[in-house]
């Protein structure tokens, strides 16, 4: 792979990590409103408690969902700020480091992926793993679920 192989590549992951990010986002604008009519549609009866039970209910979803609506703003935003479209000699924000079986793309938190036939572990870069990685270089190593991993190379 030459280098513009290797850019395009790079991009090529972000844009879906940006499309999956903006899927997560729009379900929990869905999941939010939902949330909201049933804690809205719950009828009163003569179980009262039933009611306020039934109320608090909707609004713990709707303040769950809420968390997880900004949680996937912050990673959209992180993405965003991560450089692809440069080749990285050190693991950091925006390389990939591959080994011989799996690789890691360190710009968002969005776990392991099957992509293109290869085991990629999209990792945000505040996630441990990603300071494990962290300016290490090819010809390193690191253990990684119990086995050690060499670093083939960094782009």
């Amino acid at each position: 792979m030459d280098a513009a192989e290797k850019i395009a590549f790079k991009n090529r992951l972000k844009h879906w990590a940006l499309d999956h990010i903006g899927q997560r986002i729009a379900a929990s604008g869905e999941a939010i409103d939902q949330a909201q009519q049933a804690a809205n549609q719950e009828e009163k009866s003569s179980a009262g408690d039933k009611y306020e039970t039934g109320r608090a209910m909707g609004h713990l979803q709707k303040d769950m969902h809420s968390r997880q609506l900004a949680e996937s703003i912050r990673e959209l935003a992180s993405l965003h700020a991560v450089n692809t479209g440069l080749l990285y000699t050190v693991a950091g924000p925006g390389a990939l480091v591959r080994g011989p079986e799996v690789a890691f793309f360190i710009a968002a938190g969005l776990g392991r992926q099957l992509w293109e036939g290869q085991t990629i572990f999209f990792l945000s870069p505040q996630a441990p793993l990603a300071g494990m990685l962290k300016d290490k270089r090819p010809g390193e190593s690191l253990v990684f679920n119990g086995a050690p991993i060499l670093i083939l190379e960094i782009f």
